[in-house]
């Protein structure tokens, strides 16, 4: 990313943080998804319900709750196909790092293994029992440990905050040397790349994102490793605020960006269930 756009951006974390008249902070609409998706409430519901009835379908098949780490929440889901795996998939659930778990997501594991990869899906500690750097640590510890129990090239893919830990997972030195290496390409699906913008919003008193974090966890601030392929898919029906944070990122990582045709945040995911989608035919290429 080139000097001066880094300069102009990084204005968003030098500014104090405003708040709208009537109260709120100013970015906190720009935010928002479901009040502007037609049935936004009723999709996690939805989500839960068919990643419980894919887990049940799975479950010979399935090894739940492998750990990573000593905290409650540092484990992961693993899904095996039928026979050798062409490699490992690892999808990263999203909720503002605040919500949500890999439970609620089980079903997006339907396409790849059905191309025949493995998936793993991480849970992490959610904010505010974390800050954003340790839960990137986490993911990649998460990473490392789904690595050891699949042999054979990775794909990454998350959505929305999954969407930045993904992206972080391409970073110069966020995963070892020798793992970096397996990872053949990374998927950020409406991915938060530039978290200043995020410190003016409400949710920030539990996120705690200031000017150092937003700079050292950003990835639109950050090296991409160039043998990582990078591929930034968003919906063209979503919010503006998704729709500058996929372009932010394509182009500081001067990388590819996919703007799926009718689709909002809420089910631009759902590609990741059928095996012949365009988006899958991107992540597992």
């Amino acid at each position: 990313m080139g000097t001066s756009l880094v300069m102009v951006r990084m204005v968003w974390h030098e500014e104090a943080v405003k708040v709208q008249p009537g109260g709120g902070m100013r970015n906190d609409e720009a935010y928002k998804n479901a009040d502007y998706i037609p049935g936004g409430a009723e999709y996690p519901a939805r989500w839960a319900a068919r990643a419980e009835a894919f887990r049940d379908a799975r479950a010979a098949r399935a090894k739940l709750g492998l750990t990573y780490g000593p905290g409650a929440r540092n484990w992961f889901d693993l899904f095996l196909p039928k026979g050798r795996p062409e490699g490992l998939c690892v999808f990263i659930h999203g909720g503002y790092w605040l919500r949500f778990s890999p439970r609620d997501f089980s079903h997006l594991a339907a396409g790849p293994l059905a191309a025949g990869w493995a998936v793993a899906m991480p849970a992490y500690t959610l904010a505010p029992d974390a800050r954003i750097g340790e839960i990137t640590s986490e993911v990649a510890a998460a990473v490392e440990a789904a690595a050891a129990k699949v042999a054979g090239p990775i794909v990454i893919a998350g959505h929305s905050a999954g969407g930045h830990l993904a992206a972080r997972m391409a970073c110069e030195g966020t995963l070892p040397d020798d793992l970096a290496e397996r990872v053949l390409r990374v998927m950020p699906i409406s991915p938060l790349s530039d978290l200043g913008p995020l410190m003016e919003t409400e949710m920030n008193a539990d996120l705690r994102i200031d000017a150092a974090e937003a700079l050292e966890e950003s990835p639109a601030y950050l090296l991409d490793r160039p043998e990582t392929d990078v591929h930034v898919w968003v919906g063209a029906a979503e919010r503006p605020a998704f729709l500058d944070q996929a372009r932010w990122l394509a182009e500081a990582w001067g990388c590819p960006v996919t703007v799926e045709k009718d689709r909002h945040h809420f089910d631009v995911i759902e590609g990741l269930e059928a095996a012949d989608s365009a988006m899958l035919r991107v992540l597992l290429a």
